[in-house]
Protein backbone atom coordinates (compact mmCIF):
# COMPACT_ATOMS: atom_id res chain seq x y z
CA UNK A 1 0.00 0.00 0.00
CA UNK A 2 1.85 3.13 -1.19
CA UNK A 3 1.80 6.28 0.98
CA UNK A 4 -1.06 7.99 -1.41
CA UNK A 5 -3.22 5.07 -0.71
CA UNK A 6 -3.06 5.65 2.78
CA UNK A 7 -3.45 8.94 3.11
CA UNK A 8 -6.38 8.85 0.53
CA UNK A 9 -7.79 5.71 3.07
CA UNK A 10 -6.96 7.73 6.34
CA UNK A 11 -9.21 11.05 4.55
CA UNK A 12 -12.05 8.47 3.84
CA UNK A 13 -12.43 7.54 7.09
CA UNK A 14 -12.17 10.99 9.15
CA UNK A 15 -14.64 11.79 6.38
CA UNK A 16 -17.46 9.33 7.04
CA UNK A 17 -17.01 10.29 10.87
CA UNK A 18 -17.32 14.42 10.13
CA UNK A 19 -18.68 14.86 13.57
CA UNK A 20 -16.58 12.86 15.44
CA UNK A 21 -13.40 14.21 13.63
CA UNK A 22 -14.60 18.17 13.79
CA UNK A 23 -14.93 17.57 17.89
CA UNK A 24 -11.39 15.88 18.05
CA UNK A 25 -9.62 18.58 15.98
CA UNK A 26 -11.68 21.36 18.64
CA UNK A 27 -8.93 20.46 21.30
CA UNK A 28 -6.00 21.20 19.05
CA UNK A 29 -7.78 23.73 17.48
CA UNK A 30 -7.98 25.21 20.58
CA UNK A 31 -4.21 24.99 22.30
CA UNK A 32 -2.78 26.02 18.95
CA UNK A 33 -4.91 29.37 19.03
CA UNK A 34 -4.22 30.13 22.90
CA UNK A 35 -0.32 29.16 22.64
CA UNK A 36 -0.52 32.07 19.39
CA UNK A 37 -2.65 34.47 20.91
CA UNK A 38 -0.83 34.05 24.52
CA UNK A 39 2.74 34.39 23.32
CA UNK A 40 1.51 37.04 20.72
CA UNK A 41 0.26 39.43 23.94
CA UNK A 42 3.67 38.68 25.94
CA UNK A 43 5.54 39.73 22.82
CA UNK A 44 3.22 42.65 21.87
CA UNK A 45 3.64 43.89 25.81
CA UNK A 46 7.41 43.52 25.30
CA UNK A 47 7.87 45.31 21.92
CA UNK A 48 5.27 47.69 23.37
CA UNK A 49 7.63 48.34 26.37
CA UNK A 50 10.81 48.91 23.92
CA UNK A 51 9.33 51.31 21.94
CA UNK A 52 7.89 53.33 24.71
CA UNK A 53 12.12 53.11 25.99
CA UNK A 54 12.96 54.06 22.90
CA UNK A 55 10.97 57.50 22.86
CA UNK A 56 13.79 58.64 25.40
CA UNK A 57 16.46 58.59 23.02
CA UNK A 58 18.96 56.54 21.01
CA UNK A 59 21.92 54.92 22.86
CA UNK A 60 20.43 56.72 26.04
CA UNK A 61 22.18 56.51 29.59
CA UNK A 62 20.07 58.90 31.98
CA UNK A 63 21.99 60.00 34.78
CA UNK A 64 19.63 60.75 38.24
CA UNK A 65 20.41 62.36 41.29
CA UNK A 66 20.88 60.58 44.65
CA UNK A 67 17.79 61.13 47.77
CA UNK A 68 18.22 63.34 50.46
CA UNK A 69 17.86 62.45 54.58
CA UNK A 70 16.14 65.17 56.55
CA UNK A 71 17.32 65.86 60.43
CA UNK A 72 14.25 63.69 61.48
CA UNK A 73 15.36 61.08 59.33
CA UNK A 74 13.06 61.10 56.49
CA UNK A 75 14.64 59.80 53.39
CA UNK A 76 13.20 61.47 50.25
CA UNK A 77 12.98 59.35 46.70
CA UNK A 78 15.77 59.08 44.33
CA UNK A 79 16.12 62.15 42.30
CA UNK A 80 15.33 64.66 45.53
CA UNK A 81 19.21 65.64 46.12
CA UNK A 82 21.03 68.20 44.18
CA UNK A 83 24.05 66.44 43.74
CA UNK A 84 24.32 66.83 40.17
CA UNK A 85 25.51 69.90 38.52
CA UNK A 86 26.27 71.86 35.62
CA UNK A 87 29.72 71.18 35.60
CA UNK A 88 29.15 67.28 35.92
CA UNK A 89 27.95 67.56 32.31
CA UNK A 90 30.33 69.84 31.44
CA UNK A 91 32.53 66.92 32.45
CA UNK A 92 31.22 64.40 30.56
CA UNK A 93 31.07 66.15 27.53
CA UNK A 94 34.60 66.46 27.65
CA UNK A 95 35.30 63.51 24.85
CA UNK A 96 39.56 63.37 27.34
CA UNK A 97 37.12 61.74 30.36
CA UNK A 98 34.33 59.82 28.42
CA UNK A 99 35.35 59.68 24.72
CA UNK A 100 32.39 57.11 24.26
CA UNK A 101 30.01 59.55 25.53
CA UNK A 102 28.52 61.52 21.51
CA UNK A 103 26.63 64.17 23.30
CA UNK A 104 25.07 65.50 26.41
CA UNK A 105 21.92 67.63 27.50
CA UNK A 106 21.32 68.40 31.19
CA UNK A 107 18.02 69.44 32.23
CA UNK A 108 16.49 71.20 35.23
CA UNK A 109 12.62 70.69 35.66
CA UNK A 110 10.31 72.68 37.62
CA UNK A 111 6.46 72.24 37.19
CA UNK A 112 5.29 76.09 36.61
CA UNK A 113 1.72 77.56 35.70
CA UNK A 114 2.04 78.76 31.65
CA UNK A 115 0.01 81.51 30.53
CA UNK A 116 -1.04 82.67 26.97
CA UNK A 117 -3.63 84.97 26.61
CA UNK A 118 -6.31 84.13 28.49
CA UNK A 119 -5.65 80.16 28.44
CA UNK A 120 -3.54 78.79 31.41
CA UNK A 121 -1.74 75.56 32.07
CA UNK A 122 0.32 74.04 34.47
CA UNK A 123 3.03 71.62 32.88
CA UNK A 124 6.95 70.75 33.46
CA UNK A 125 9.64 73.51 32.01
CA UNK A 126 12.96 72.69 31.34
CA UNK A 127 15.96 74.25 30.90
CA UNK A 128 18.59 72.53 28.69
CA UNK A 129 21.03 72.89 26.01
CA UNK A 130 20.67 72.67 22.66
CA UNK A 131 22.17 69.21 22.55
CA UNK A 132 18.82 67.93 23.91
CA UNK A 133 16.59 67.01 20.69
CA UNK A 134 19.27 65.46 19.10
CA UNK A 135 20.39 62.82 22.69
CA UNK A 136 16.42 63.17 23.00
CA UNK A 137 15.89 61.93 19.67
CA UNK A 138 13.16 64.43 19.44
CA UNK A 139 12.14 66.24 15.81
CA UNK A 140 9.86 69.40 15.33
CA UNK A 141 6.77 69.24 13.91
CA UNK A 142 6.98 73.44 13.39
CA UNK A 143 9.43 76.00 13.36
CA UNK A 144 13.13 75.43 14.79
CA UNK A 145 14.88 74.85 18.38
CA UNK A 146 16.71 77.40 20.16
CA UNK A 147 20.48 78.08 18.76
CA UNK A 148 23.11 78.28 20.24
CA UNK A 149 23.89 81.87 19.90
CA UNK A 150 20.46 82.02 21.60
CA UNK A 151 21.32 79.61 24.44
CA UNK A 152 24.43 81.92 25.27
CA UNK A 153 22.63 85.51 25.51
CA UNK A 154 19.49 83.86 27.64
CA UNK A 155 17.52 84.49 24.71
CA UNK A 156 13.70 84.38 25.94
CA UNK A 157 12.14 81.66 23.67
CA UNK A 158 11.07 78.54 24.04
CA UNK A 159 9.78 75.27 22.36
CA UNK A 160 6.92 73.54 23.45
CA UNK A 161 5.08 70.07 23.14
CA UNK A 162 1.97 69.12 21.53
CA UNK A 163 -0.03 68.62 24.29
CA UNK A 164 1.14 72.32 25.71
CA UNK A 165 0.39 73.39 22.47
CA UNK A 166 -2.80 72.35 22.48
CA UNK A 167 -3.74 73.56 25.66
CA UNK A 168 -2.83 76.76 25.11
CA UNK A 169 -3.54 77.59 21.86
CA UNK A 170 -6.10 75.50 20.34
CA UNK A 171 -6.13 74.50 16.80
CA UNK A 172 -3.75 78.32 16.47
CA UNK A 173 -0.28 77.94 15.49
CA UNK A 174 2.04 78.66 18.59
CA UNK A 175 5.05 79.50 16.77
CA UNK A 176 5.34 83.21 16.89
CA UNK A 177 3.42 83.54 19.98
CA UNK A 178 4.51 84.31 23.82
CA UNK A 179 3.64 82.61 26.66
CA UNK A 180 4.44 83.86 30.01
CA UNK A 181 6.43 81.64 32.79
CA UNK A 182 7.15 82.99 36.22
CA UNK A 183 6.49 86.32 34.83
CA UNK A 184 8.52 86.11 31.85
CA UNK A 185 7.51 86.65 28.79
CA UNK A 186 8.91 83.72 25.76
CA UNK A 187 8.11 83.42 22.72
CA UNK A 188 7.30 80.14 21.25
CA UNK A 189 9.58 79.30 18.17
CA UNK A 190 9.04 75.74 17.84
CA UNK A 191 6.64 72.46 18.42
CA UNK A 192 7.96 69.23 18.86
CA UNK A 193 6.98 66.54 17.16
CA UNK A 194 4.55 63.75 19.13
CA UNK A 195 6.30 61.51 21.22
CA UNK A 196 3.46 59.88 22.96
CA UNK A 197 2.94 58.75 26.50
CA UNK A 198 5.29 56.26 28.39
CA UNK A 199 4.40 54.79 31.12
CA UNK A 200 5.37 57.34 33.70
CA UNK A 201 4.42 60.54 31.58
CA UNK A 202 3.30 62.58 28.43
CA UNK A 203 6.12 63.41 26.66
CA UNK A 204 4.56 65.60 24.43
CA UNK A 205 3.58 67.85 27.59
CA UNK A 206 6.77 70.21 28.12
CA UNK A 207 8.26 73.65 27.36
CA UNK A 208 11.83 73.76 26.68
CA UNK A 209 13.86 76.88 27.04
CA UNK A 210 17.52 77.68 27.50
CA UNK A 211 19.41 76.54 30.55
CA UNK A 212 20.86 80.11 30.73
CA UNK A 213 17.33 81.55 30.72
CA UNK A 214 16.09 79.32 33.16
CA UNK A 215 18.61 80.02 35.41
CA UNK A 216 18.22 83.75 34.85
CA UNK A 217 14.20 83.79 34.73
CA UNK A 218 12.50 81.26 36.12
CA UNK A 219 15.10 79.19 38.30
CA UNK A 220 13.07 79.26 41.83
CA UNK A 221 16.22 77.64 43.58
CA UNK A 222 18.81 79.43 44.92
CA UNK A 223 21.49 76.79 43.46
CA UNK A 224 21.12 77.57 39.97
CA UNK A 225 24.14 75.43 38.71
CA UNK A 226 22.34 71.61 39.89
CA UNK A 227 20.25 69.64 37.44
CA UNK A 228 17.30 67.06 37.69
CA UNK A 229 18.93 64.88 35.10
CA UNK A 230 21.78 64.50 32.62
CA UNK A 231 21.05 62.94 29.43
CA UNK A 232 23.98 61.23 27.93
CA UNK A 233 23.63 59.88 24.49
CA UNK A 234 26.65 57.13 23.50
CA UNK A 235 28.40 57.07 20.34
CA UNK A 236 26.83 53.87 19.22
CA UNK A 237 24.69 50.77 20.67
CA UNK A 238 28.15 48.96 20.86
CA UNK A 239 29.75 51.81 23.02
CA UNK A 240 27.04 51.98 25.17
CA UNK A 241 28.39 49.61 27.81
CA UNK A 242 31.72 51.58 27.03
CA UNK A 243 30.08 54.78 27.82
CA UNK A 244 27.95 53.70 30.87
CA UNK A 245 31.40 52.64 32.39
CA UNK A 246 32.85 56.21 31.88
CA UNK A 247 30.26 57.73 33.12
CA UNK A 248 30.09 55.68 36.16
CA UNK A 249 34.31 56.31 36.75
CA UNK A 250 34.65 59.97 35.92
CA UNK A 251 31.36 61.05 38.35
CA UNK A 252 32.99 58.78 41.10
CA UNK A 253 36.10 60.31 41.04
CA UNK A 254 34.65 63.79 40.94
CA UNK A 255 32.09 63.19 43.85
CA UNK A 256 34.53 61.09 46.06
CA UNK A 257 32.46 58.58 46.39
CA UNK A 258 32.49 55.17 45.81
CA UNK A 259 29.74 52.46 44.16
CA UNK A 260 28.14 51.83 47.49
CA UNK A 261 28.24 55.59 48.41
CA UNK A 262 27.34 56.64 45.34
CA UNK A 263 24.88 60.32 45.92
CA UNK A 264 23.68 59.56 41.77
CA UNK A 265 22.42 56.91 39.58
CA UNK A 266 23.30 55.94 36.16
CA UNK A 267 20.93 53.93 34.23
CA UNK A 268 20.96 52.43 30.60
CA UNK A 269 18.44 52.04 28.19
CA UNK A 270 19.17 47.79 28.55
CA UNK A 271 18.33 48.19 32.36
CA UNK A 272 15.23 49.98 31.93
CA UNK A 273 14.35 47.54 29.16
CA UNK A 274 15.38 44.44 31.45
CA UNK A 275 13.69 45.84 34.29
CA UNK A 276 10.33 46.82 32.41
CA UNK A 277 9.72 43.48 30.50
CA UNK A 278 10.42 40.89 32.74
CA UNK A 279 7.30 41.04 33.92
CA UNK A 280 5.32 40.62 30.56
CA UNK A 281 8.18 38.12 29.79
CA UNK A 282 6.99 35.93 33.04
CA UNK A 283 3.39 35.95 32.35
CA UNK A 284 3.82 34.79 28.54
CA UNK A 285 5.52 31.80 30.20
CA UNK A 286 2.93 30.97 32.26
CA UNK A 287 -0.18 31.47 29.69
CA UNK A 288 2.10 30.02 27.37
CA UNK A 289 2.18 26.89 29.79
CA UNK A 290 -1.19 27.02 30.43
CA UNK A 291 -1.97 26.96 26.71
CA UNK A 292 0.35 24.68 25.75
CA UNK A 293 -1.51 22.01 28.41
CA UNK A 294 -4.74 22.93 26.55
CA UNK A 295 -2.72 21.19 23.40
CA UNK A 296 -1.77 18.37 25.35
CA UNK A 297 -4.99 17.78 26.64
CA UNK A 298 -6.58 18.14 22.88
CA UNK A 299 -3.60 15.14 21.84
CA UNK A 300 -5.35 13.49 24.54
CA UNK A 301 -8.68 13.24 22.92
CA UNK A 302 -6.96 12.49 19.36
CA UNK A 303 -6.18 9.40 21.55
CA UNK A 304 -9.30 8.33 22.97
CA UNK A 305 -11.08 8.63 19.39
CA UNK A 306 -9.01 6.95 17.74
CA UNK A 307 -8.76 4.14 20.43
CA UNK A 308 -12.78 4.17 20.21
CA UNK A 309 -12.15 4.25 16.10
CA UNK A 310 -9.98 0.97 16.66
CA UNK A 311 -12.60 -0.83 18.95
CA UNK A 312 -15.20 -0.13 15.86
CA UNK A 313 -13.30 -1.03 12.99
CA UNK A 314 -11.83 -4.30 14.51
CA UNK A 315 -13.51 -6.22 11.81
CA UNK A 316 -12.14 -3.97 8.68
CA UNK A 317 -9.19 -4.26 10.24
CA UNK A 318 -9.22 -8.07 10.29
CA UNK A 319 -10.69 -7.90 6.60
CA UNK A 320 -7.31 -6.05 5.32
CA UNK A 321 -5.10 -8.61 7.03
CA UNK A 322 -6.85 -10.88 5.28
CA UNK A 323 -7.29 -9.54 2.37
CA UNK A 324 -2.57 -9.62 2.54
CA UNK A 325 -2.27 -6.08 4.76
CA UNK A 326 0.55 -6.50 7.07
CA UNK A 327 0.78 -5.21 10.56
CA UNK A 328 3.16 -2.29 9.50
CA UNK A 329 0.25 -0.98 6.74
CA UNK A 330 -2.47 -1.04 9.53
CA UNK A 331 0.03 0.72 12.22
CA UNK A 332 0.45 3.32 9.54
CA UNK A 333 -3.02 3.87 8.17
CA UNK A 334 -4.31 4.72 11.89
CA UNK A 335 -1.06 6.92 12.21
CA UNK A 336 -1.86 8.71 9.31
CA UNK A 337 -4.97 9.14 10.90
CA UNK A 338 -4.03 10.68 13.71
CA UNK A 339 -1.42 13.22 11.76
CA UNK A 340 -4.63 14.16 9.23
CA UNK A 341 -6.62 15.30 12.58
CA UNK A 342 -3.68 16.72 14.25
CA UNK A 343 -2.61 18.55 11.06
CA UNK A 344 -6.38 19.42 10.48
CA UNK A 345 -6.10 20.62 14.22
CA UNK A 346 -3.07 22.82 13.56
CA UNK A 347 -4.29 24.88 10.34
CA UNK A 348 -7.73 25.77 12.06
CA UNK A 349 -5.89 26.87 15.05
CA UNK A 350 -3.64 29.07 13.32
CA UNK A 351 -6.19 30.77 11.02
CA UNK A 352 -8.12 31.84 14.41
CA UNK A 353 -4.79 33.06 15.96
CA UNK A 354 -4.38 34.86 12.90
CA UNK A 355 -7.68 36.53 13.77
CA UNK A 356 -7.63 36.76 16.83
CA UNK A 357 -4.62 38.81 16.25
CA UNK A 358 -6.29 41.17 14.15
CA UNK A 359 -9.52 41.88 16.24
CA UNK A 360 -8.47 41.54 19.74
CA UNK A 361 -5.61 44.54 19.75
CA UNK A 362 -8.40 46.84 18.74
CA UNK A 363 -10.49 45.30 21.80
CA UNK A 364 -8.48 45.18 24.75
CA UNK A 365 -5.88 48.42 23.70
CA UNK A 366 -3.12 45.97 23.29
CA UNK A 367 -0.89 44.63 20.70
CA UNK A 368 -0.45 41.31 19.79
CA UNK A 369 2.92 40.40 18.11
CA UNK A 370 2.39 37.25 16.02
CA UNK A 371 5.71 36.29 15.06
CA UNK A 372 5.94 33.17 11.73
CA UNK A 373 8.14 31.10 13.60
CA UNK A 374 5.97 30.88 16.73
CA UNK A 375 3.15 29.45 14.09
CA UNK A 376 5.30 27.36 12.60
CA UNK A 377 6.25 25.89 16.20
CA UNK A 378 2.81 25.56 17.17
CA UNK A 379 1.79 23.84 14.31
CA UNK A 380 4.95 21.35 14.56
CA UNK A 381 4.18 20.23 17.70
CA UNK A 382 -0.08 19.96 16.53
CA UNK A 383 0.87 17.32 14.12
CA UNK A 384 3.37 15.69 16.91
CA UNK A 385 0.63 15.28 19.33
CA UNK A 386 -1.40 13.87 16.99
CA UNK A 387 1.16 11.41 15.63
CA UNK A 388 2.18 10.37 19.44
CA UNK A 389 -1.14 10.09 20.07
CA UNK A 390 -2.05 7.71 17.26
CA UNK A 391 1.07 5.46 18.32
CA UNK A 392 -0.57 3.46 20.77
CA UNK A 393 -3.97 2.83 19.32
CA UNK A 394 -2.52 1.82 15.93
CA UNK A 395 -0.35 -0.56 17.65
CA UNK A 396 -3.24 -2.09 19.37
CA UNK A 397 -4.72 -2.37 15.70
CA UNK A 398 -1.55 -3.79 14.34
CA UNK A 399 -1.96 -6.49 16.83
CA UNK A 400 -4.67 -8.22 15.81
CA UNK A 401 -5.26 -11.48 14.60
CA UNK A 402 -7.08 -11.86 11.69
CA UNK A 403 -9.35 -14.24 13.06
CA UNK A 404 -9.86 -13.16 15.69
CA UNK A 405 -11.04 -9.86 14.71
CA UNK A 406 -13.39 -11.37 11.73
CA UNK A 407 -14.92 -13.22 14.82
CA UNK A 408 -15.29 -10.27 16.79
CA UNK A 409 -19.28 -8.69 16.91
Amino acid sequence: MTFAETLRSAVEAISDRRLRSALTTLGILIGVAAVMLTVGLGQGAQSSVQAQIDKLGSNLLIVTPGSTTTTTGFRAGRGSASTLTVRDAQMLADHTVAPDVAAVAPVTTTSQSVLAGDQNWTTSVEGTTTAWHTVRARTLQQGRFFSPAESDAAAPVAVVGQTTAAELFGRRSAVGSTITVEGADLTVIGVLASAGASTTADEDDVVLVPSTTFAQRLATSANTSAVSTIYLEATSQGTLSAAYQEAQRALAVSHDVTAATADYTVSSQASLVSTATSTARTLTILLGGIAAISLLVGGIGVMNIMLVSVTERIREIGLRKALGATPGAVRRQFLTEASVLGLAGGLLGLAVGYLGARLLPGAIGQPVTVQPAVAVVALAISVAIGIAAGVYPAARAARHAPIDALRSE
